[in-house]
């Protein structure tokens, strides 16, 4: 088992029924009482829950700011930050799914930054954020975890970028997690929400044995929880344990308890990330292209623990070899269940060119050696792609 340091300061509220807590829990954490609140397309005004929450803050000065997109664009949360600091709010409320919350966390560090924002994400030498305002958020989309955790992924349109983000400031004070939000979404964005805490925990756990048990455990238990609810809650969105079994799966998926002690490989989601940026493929989507392609690359590398996700999680049996490509093409055959498809050429006409982009860009930053052994070279990821079309 490796070396591992663990804080998770976000304080979980499970269950319907639960806004009566949320005015308490901000006043403990905003004395001026001038609350942003941020959201995204305008669902939550569909759904009825934008009227709950003012009804329930009526105390407060509000000042709200919508139109957080999917893959959040940096431009648009720069007019939040604006809006932010010209309101002089002390607290923000993210209201929404994994996009909403990852850009209100760039923006409570962008609130304070005296330069240019986009300079941390770039990781330029001496840019960070060091300070942050508060925020909470009310999941409406159980998919990406970040609801509790401390990362965050910023997408800049204009450059064809998306970077990352994150550190302990970034941690929501407090997340409200009501499953009953689940019934009003579309089948698309369900099965999105499957598939991303499926990769997120794969990421963390097709690696390499590394005797932490216990972790190899909950992550198995997860995959498992998701194989079994995932094609009924598709169907049935209003079925309250199904919806309840995600959000808490999608949570425990990348709340900091997975990677305790195990060795990760994130090459998958770096490689998404660039779909997503270059294509506008839906991000859970472009881990579906990416993942088999990826497994089959590193075959050898990932052998023991493919032959110990299917014989546990997909009850196979046969020889390591059979048992590990029946285990990738499972996966596959799931997420194509979920109704996603698996390769680029279903979502757009990609470029001739994109693999070798996509190589050049990582060489660009220094990315040469990924993968939980440092075996997933330039050439893998241009082959990797260039199989995912």
């Amino acid at each position: 088992m490796l070396n591992f340091e663990i804080v998770n300061p976000t304080r979980i509220i499970f269950g319907k029924d639960q806004l009566d807590r949320l005015p308490v829990l901000i006043k403990e954490l905003s004395p001026s009482k001038r609350i942003l609140f941020a959201y995204g397309g305008g669902s939550i005004k569909k759904n009825g829950l934008h009227t709950k929450i003012l009804e329930k803050l009526n105390e407060f000065k509000i000042i709200e700011f919508g139109g957080i997109e999917a893959n959040p664009q940096f431009n648009t949360l720069m007019k939040g930050v604006r809006l932010a600091q010209a309101e002089k709010v002390d607290f923000i409320l993210a209201v929404g799914g994994g996009s909403v919350i990852d850009g209100v966390k760039f923006m409570t560090g962008a609130y304070f930054y005296k330069g240019d924002p986009w300079d941390v994400l770039l990781r330029k030498d001496g840019c960070t954020f060091d300070d942050s305002l508060s925020f909470g958020t009310i999941l409406t989309l159980p998919a990406t975890g970040s609801e509790a955790n401390s990362g965050a992924v910023i997408s800049r349109k204009e450059l064809n970028e998306k970077r990352t983000m994150g550190g302990p400031l970034f941690f929501p004070k407090f997340s409200f997690l009501d499953p009953t939000v689940v019934s009003t979404l579309p089948k698309r964005q369900l099965a999105n929400g499957i598939v991303d805490a499926f990769m997120h925990t794969l990421e963390q756990y097709l690696t390499y044995p590394s005797g932490n048990h216990l972790q190899e455990r909950q992550a198995e238990a997860i995959l498992s929880t998701l194989i079994e609810i995932g094609p009924s809650l598709t169907d049935q969105p209003g079925n309250y344990e199904l919806a309840a079994n995600l959000m808490w799966c999608a949570t425990h998926a990348l709340n900091g308890n997975l990677r305790c002690g195990v060795p990760t490989d994130w090459t998958t989601h770096m490689i998404g990330h660039e779909l997503t940026a270059f294509y506008g493929i839906d991000h859970a989507r472009t881990l579906a292209i990416i993942a088999p392609r990826l497994f089959e690359n590193q075959f050898e590398n990932k052998k023991q623990k493919l032959v110990q996700y299917g014989k546990r999680v997909w009850e196979l049996d046969g020889n390591d070899d059979e048992v590990a490509k029946a285990a990738i093409e499972k996966t596959e055959q799931f997420f194509q269940l979920l109704e996603i498809p698996t390769h680029i050429s279903d979502y757009t006409d990609p470029s001739p060119e994109i693999a070798k982009i996509i190589r050049q860009r990582f060489e660009e930053r220094g990315w040469t050696e990924m993968g939980e052994r440092k075996a997933i070279l330039l050439s893998d990821v241009e082959s990797i792609v260039a199989a995912a079309i």
